[in-house]
């Protein structure tokens, strides 16, 4: 025990130290959103029933009240529905502050995201996509059959909604043009908005004629589904908010509102009051989703789509306008023009600020706050910080292990090899290789996997997982060509194989360079796994205590449910392999001066080297894609290989390489403290797999 707290009193004291950080950026940050104790947070699951069906779900949520609410006061209500790939606490900025101003705001799990049990596979699909806005199409013409695995289909069907008139909502017989009854078919395009909706109007402090939805991205196609199933009710949301989405061609009630014509007679069959459209300035999925192929300039707001929303003409109309504007007769239309790009509207003041603003019109509220007044993006950066420590954290349990006999030998120096070393031309060349590779592959290989490549869907269920599966795998067969072509050409001509202490798969000394090290790999995986259960526990107790969990904007880090574990267990094996072979090019092979100089010094001498071989490929596609973006000029990957490679994943190079820039620290700190490839990248394989299955969508659950 001596021995042991001589070895590891340095690392124990960095993890009391993290520790500490963590609770108390968790605590401040739940002061925040909870209003310093003048609004009360619940977390939990909605009991319900699947729509026109007997099937039990549970929805995931988490309710913002004001502390003081009770029954009978009829205060007033917003639900807020999130994006692709994204939970309900991506809503918690325009929770919390509604929340702040008097409301009540319910932030949902929708249909197979977050803890919600049923997948997105209950949202339904049919056999066929229209190439132009819906409403504006022609038979013949944009009317195009679909086919593939089913994750496909309800990709292709996400602008179709299930409020639409049968031409789209059912499967067609390309033949006689008629629809199928028996065949699939769109079941709720609200992703279970439409149940959690009822559920908030029903609370006892909710005035249920007073309420509102807003949704981001996929979201917004889930809010026009709400406010179209409670059209003429007594509930029907007074207002509904659309954060980056998509139009479809309108008509006008009896009372000028927004109205869908079902039935193709000419006149309403159900109406929206006051509707107001948030867009961002760079969104990525503009050429994905809305099929006008342009950017999103100021003059965007005349195109037809945008004149049929407003009710004007080109001359009159503009953004940042309210047009038809009498909030008591729901007439109200607006279009916010906002400085951001897709992802980031959940967070951005401007459109929080518009939101509030077209939301207390509406609902007759007079808030004591400014709408400029937000607290939210404080919030945010702390459990930011909070979630660097908690990785921090597992590192720093990791080394303590080092005063424990048995897991010693993982825990080597490198190999002082200076003929190993790759210097000028000899490394770069390898490292822009890689970066190359990279950069050409990931917008064909992850989109062709999380759409079209024929994985079996009851295994393999997280449909961005499935992109990075299958890009992965790709890079496996890359690198392994790369390790075994040097090898039987070696072989063939006689002389001595590269051993595995030189590739970071096996310790240095005699005994144990010539073969796979098994008993090390096997330790550096407990090790992994021991520093990453430490980090998953800070995540389930500030779930538990705070209502929080590891994030900035992105769902990162969530305690898992059986089934996503399941999953992890299932996308671990590629991961981990990916990321052996990875640091094993990377950091033994490409050995580079620095890498066994300890210190601060020693450290930062070899880690922008190794980073850039991580994220060197990204950051060039972040160039491809957002230069031309920000040029106006449009989407780079749009521009460059067609909309089919835009959208989802080209637009998480924001969240992606600043991840792998991470994992690039921790496989470089570990690296240097092992002199081997298996705790780096058993540690970084854990975290992002854990990252992909914790809190990304799931095709079935």
């Amino acid at each position: 025990m001596k021995n042991f707290f001589a070895v590891s009193k340095k690392p124990l004291i960095v993890l009391a130290c993290l520790l500490l950080v963590v609770i108390a950026c968790m605590t401040v940050a739940n002061g925040i959103q909870t209003d310093w104790g003048n609004v009360r947070i619940e977390t939990g699951v909605i009991e319900t029933t699947l729509l026109d069906t007997d099937e039990v779900v549970h929805l995931g949520y988490k309710l913002y009240v004001p502390a003081d609410a009770k029954e009978g006061d009829n205060l007033p209500a917003v639900l807020c529905l999130h994006g692709y790939q994204n939970d309900h606490e991506t809503s918690a900025a325009y929770a919390m502050e509604f929340a702040r101003r008097g409301y009540v705001a319910l932030c949902i799990d929708e249909y197979g995201h977050g803890a919600t049990d049923i997948g997105m596979a209950a949202r339904g699909y049919v056999n066929h996509k229209v190439t132009t806005c819906y409403g504006y199409d022609e038979d013949g013409v944009s009317y195009l059959k679909i086919g593939g695995v089913n994750r496909y289909k309800l990709m292709m069907n996400f602008s179709n909604l299930s409020f639409f008139s049968d031409r789209y909502v059912k499967s067609t017989d390309f033949e006689t043009g008629e629809a199928l009854e028996d065949a699939d078919s769109l079941r709720d395009a609200s992703m279970g908005g439409i149940m959690a909706y009822a559920w908030l109007a029903d609370l006892p402090y909710v005035d249920g004629s007073n309420m509102a939805v807003t949704g981001h991205s996929m979201g917004t196609w889930a809010a026009w589904t709400v406010s179209a199933a409670y059209s003429g009710t007594d509930i029907e949301p007074r207002a509904t908010a659309l954060q980056c989405g998509e139009l479809f061609k309108t008509v006008r009630d009896e009372e000028g509102r927004l109205a869908y014509d079902q039935d193709g007679d000419g006149t309403a069959d159900l109406s929206w009051n006051n509707v107001l459209m948030v867009t961002a300035k760079y969104d990525e999925f503009n050429y994905f989703r809305d099929y006008a192929k342009t950017p999103v300039t100021e003059e965007l707001v005349k195109d037809e789509q945008r004149l049929n929303f407003l009710n004007v003409s080109a001359d009159e109309a503009a953004w940042n306008t309210t047009f038809h504007e009498d909030f008591e007769a729901g007439t109200s239309v607006r279009t916010e023009y906002i400085i951001t790009n897709h992802r980031l509207t959940t967070h951005d003041a401007h459109s929080v600020s518009a939101i509030i603003d077209w939301f207390t019109q509406a609902q007759g509220v007079t808030p004591e706050k400014a709408s400029s007044d937000q607290t939210f993006l404080l919030k945010e950066w702390l459990v930011f910080i909070a979630m660097l420590c908690g990785i921090a954290s597992a590192v720093a349990f990791a080394m303590a292990l080092k005063g424990i006999p048995f897991f010693a030998p993982v825990f080597q120096s490198v190999p002082n090899r200076p003929e190993k070393i790759k210097r000028g031309w000899k490394f770069w060349k390898g490292a822009l290789l890689m970066a190359l590779i990279s950069t050409f592959t990931y917008p064909f290989l992850c989109q062709l996997g999380h759409g079209l490549m024929p994985l079996p869907e009851n295994i393999f269920k997280m449909t961005i997982g499935n992109g990075f599966l299958v890009w992965y795998i790709f890079l496996i067969l890359v690198m392994l060509g790369f390790i075994l072509i040097p090898w039987f050409s070696h072989k063939k001509k006689g002389l001595p194989n590269p051993d595995f202490a030189d590739m970071g798969l096996a310790r240095a000394d005699d005994a144990h360079r010539n073969r796979l090290d098994w008993a090390l790999l096997g330790k550096s995986l407990l090790t992994a796994f021991l520093g990453i259960l430490w980090m998953y526990l800070q995540v389930v107790l500030c779930e538990k205590v705070f209502a929080l969990d590891f994030r900035f904007i992105w769902p990162f880090f969530k305690s898992f449910s059986w089934s996503r574990l399941g999953q992890f267990c299932v996308y671990f094996p590629v991961f981990a392999l990916f990321f052996l072979l990875n640091n094993s090019r990377i950091f033994a092979s490409s050995r580079v001066d620095g890498a066994d100089v300890p210190g601060v010094k020693g450290f930062f001498k070899c880690w922008w080297k190794y980073a850039f071989c991580m994220v060197g490929g990204i950051l060039i596609l972040c160039l491809i894609e957002y230069v031309p973006f920000f040029l106006q000029l449009g989407p780079g990957a749009d521009l460059l290989f067609g909309s089919t490679f835009g959208g989802p994943f080209m637009s998480l190079l924001i969240v992606f390489a600043p991840q792998v820039i991470v994992f690039s620290f921790v496989c470089t700190y570990c690296y240097r403290k092992t002199g081997n490839v298996y705790l780096g990248a058993f540690m970084v394989a854990t975290m992002a797999c854990w990252i992909v299955t914790g809190g990304s969508a799931m095709m079935y659950v």
